[in-house]
């Protein structure tokens, strides 16, 4: 169970002031080390229909009724302003309230900062997110955070980036990130990445691919193929399917993944946990045997009822650790009398590494220079660092799935291995 600190006491620490220190990139709090209620990364993008389960109505957040959740506001009375620009009315508004609250459960562990947050409401539309951008930016912000989905980060990055502002955004659609605009969020590249290292480095040589015909599919086969060729394992085959009907490409694959004369070791299957139930049971049903072919996943696959299915008996999945966002949950319950959605993380670690980054680099603390520090930054969710190209990289755990509960078998790393390696 979390252990549960008031604001102001966890607020004393003065550890919590260099957990963003650039150089030391120290993890998380340490945490349980087995996965039980922990939701997996929303994928705002490539799950859109998710994102309004993930959290509360808007009235169920405390000191946030949907009239006071959609007003401008405030957080803190600092020199330093930058802008959070989230949904509080419109699509998404029930994750926009609690990212506010998120950044105001920071700004009070954080002691107050020099720092003053304008919170913008985008209205869930690219136009709202554009004119909340360019009227925070004509307030004096000079860095602006969010928004969360797509199509508003691209229309607030016009702005931002006409003035001259960063933005770090919370979208997962790697898409949308370029130079200036950093992707502060949980891109589901970098858990393909860490999945098919741990694989490799555990003597897997030879890859199979079952992916789905949709965005998510989409996103990650390139950086499968891209990954699987640079770590110099053997790719012997892919298959696409319409989502839902697996079982054609299954049966195209045949000898590569069942039978004796199987030529793969490792079967990646980066489906939802709506859709891998049925996937899994048509596995089953050719013939596929976990113990021989070992199934490897994403962060997708980081869902408690998953977890008795036969086919992933012994599969692995690559996510961030669960004990920094247990923790913050924990705080954050005590703080607003309410479970925060799994996004709500990244707004707090946003305000956390923007006000260390205001107390430790004066005029250059928002420089591109500074925000893509090799070195990264340590967060709630583990090591992150912003590439120059907009993307992120993350320190993620890999979990192994047994006895209907998954247990990390490799924790997130301290520190990032060196770019492009």
């Amino acid at each position: 169970m979390a252990r549960h600190l008031s604001p102001r006491a966890f607020g004393t620490r003065a550890a919590l002031a260099l957990t963003f220190a650039l150089a030391g990139c120290v993890g998380g709090p340490d945490g349980p080390r087995t996965v039980r209620s922990a939701a997996p990364p929303p994928r705002a993008e490539l799950a859109q229909d998710l994102a309004p389960n993930l959290a509360p109505p808007a009235d169920a957040v405390p000191g946030l009724t949907p009239a006071a959740a959609s007003a401008p506001g405030r957080i803190g009375k600092g020199s330093v302003k930058v802008a959070l620009v989230v949904p509080l009315s419109g699509q998404g508004a029930n994750l926009g309230a609690a990212m506010r609250n998120a950044a105001e459960l920071a700004m009070e562990e954080y002691q107050q900062p020099d720092l003053q947050i304008l919170v913008r409401d985008d209205r869930g539309a690219p136009d709202g997110a554009r004119e909340a951008a360019s009227g925070a930016i004509a307030e004096g912000a000079e860095l602006v955070l969010g928004p969360l989905f797509a199509a508003n980060v691209s229309a607030a990055s016009v702005p931002a980036r006409a003035a001259g502002k960063p933005v770090i955004a919370f979208s997962t659609d790697a898409s949308v990130a370029a130079p200036g605009t950093y992707l502060l969020s949980f891109l589901p590249q970098a858990e393909v990445d860490r999945i098919v290292e741990e694989s490799v480095s555990g003597g897997r040589r030879s890859f199979a691919a079952l992916i789905p015909e949709n965005a998510y599919g989409n996103a990650v086969e390139a950086q499968f193929r891209e990954a699987v060729a640079r770590k110099g394992a053997r790719l012997v085959g892919i298959e696409r399917y319409v989502p839902g009907a697996s079982e054609p490409a299954i049966a195209r694959l045949g000898g590569l993944i069942t039978g004796a004369g199987a030529q793969a070791d490792t079967l990646f299957l980066p489906e939802t946990a709506e859709g891998l139930p049925a996937v899994a049971a048509a596995l089953t049903k050719a013939g596929f045997a976990p113990s021989r072919i070992r199934p490897i996943g994403t962060a997708v696959w980081n869902e408690p009822r998953l977890f008795a299915l036969p086919a992933l008996q012994g599969g692995r999945f690559a996510a961030p650790d669960a004990g920094g966002f247990g923790n913050f949950a924990g705080r954050y319950q005590a703080r607003f009398g309410t479970s925060p959605p799994r996004v709500a993380s990244l707004a707090y670690d946003a305000v956390s590494l923007t006000a260390a980054l205001a107390r430790q680099y004066g005029t250059q603390r928002f420089a591109d220079a500074t925000l893509t520090k090799s070195s990264g930054f340590s967060g709630i969710d583990g090591t992150f660092r912003f590439r120059p190209d907009g993307l992120s990289d993350r320190a993620l755990a890999v979990y192994e799935i047994r006895n209907n509960a998954a247990s990390v078998v490799s924790p997130a790393p301290r520190a990032l291995a060196k770019p492009g390696t």
